[in-house]
């Protein structure tokens, strides 16, 4: 299967905790489960024009949740932590939500 960058990054995950991270130009991502650090490295620089330093990367297992008697279980995903270089400019998507 065929990755756009598109379907790479998911979308911005925005907590307390990102917001901090933004003073230290590191952009939290939901990211799609195949794809590796290279392919998203490669999507957030087309997609908003900056340069990446460095990736990180999670995997999360979905949590079971339980209605009545019956068990479901959340959907897996990934997450990218992605920091930019000192002379890249900021990620204009963000700047709206202070920090």
């Amino acid at each position: 299967m065929k990755l756009t960058n598109y379907d790479i990054i998911i979308r911005p995950i925005i907590t307390e905790k990102t917001m901090n991270q933004m003073a230290l130009r590191q952009y939290t991502f939901l990211v799609h489960p195949d794809a590796n650090k290279s392919m998203i490295k490669r999507a957030v620089e087309e997609i908003f024009g900056v340069k990446v330093e460095s990736v990180k990367t999670m995997n999360y297992q979905g949590k079971r949740k339980r209605v009545g008697l019956s068990f479901g279980k959340k959907p897996d995903y990934k997450k990218a932590i992605v920091k930019l270089t000192e002379d890249s400019k900021a990620i204009e998507f963000f700047e709206g939500f202070g920090a």
